[in-house]
């Protein structure tokens, strides 16, 4: 019977290791919070009733952060343009492209640097409402998660266009609309 329970035990570890090895592999935005007057981004770990549960990407710490606290997550910020707000994680991909992978300009660098390494990544980002702090931000963060090995380009999958279903227009009429005039 022991060696029954052995069994079932190292199956449901198992099951464990493997489920938490997948949800780490598969990281996003979504996962990632920042919060207002703490430095770095923090990972969501889990929710309790007046609480979530959040781990520092760099420290490894957890603590709970409470409502008061106004944790935003990653995926929820946009940038402004001229024309639509961008979200972060599409800046991101822009620098990731312009950069091929690599880590962008240093955050602490002069404001006039940023604000021309920003308009080479977002030319059309709206000049009044973006602030070089906004910049900073984005900077910091983009080098920390390439740094943590974070950052992937998700692949486009472009759905196929199912040719019985679209049908090209044409001005020519068909043989039954001709015997019918």
């Amino acid at each position: 019977m022991s060696q029954w329970f052995l069994f079932f035990s190292n199956i449901h570890l198992f099951r464990f290791i493997y489920k938490f090895a997948k949800k780490l592999k598969q990281m996003d935005l979504k996962d990632l919070l920042w919060i207002p007057g703490k430095p770095g981004l923090y990972r969501i770990v889990s929710q309790v009733k007046s609480a979530t549960i959040v781990e520092s990407l760099k420290e490894k710490t957890k603590f709970p952060i409470y409502m008061s606290d106004r944790g935003t997550k990653l995926d929820e910020l946009g940038m402004f343009t001229t024309g639509e707000e961008i979200p972060v994680k599409d800046v991101m991909d822009m620098i990731y492209d312009k950069e091929s992978g690599g880590p962008c300009i240093d955050s602490k660098s002069e404001d006039i640097m940023l604000k021309k390494y920003f308009e080479e990544v977002l030319p059309t980002y709206d000049k009044e409402r973006i602030h070089v702090s906004d910049m900073r931000k984005l900077f910091m963060w983009y080098n920390t998660l390439h740094s943590l090995g974070l950052l992937k380009k998700e692949a486009k999958v472009e759905k196929p266009v199912d040719e019985t279903s679209v049908e090209p227009a044409t001005d020519e009429k068909t043989d039954k609309e001709e015997k019918s005039e």
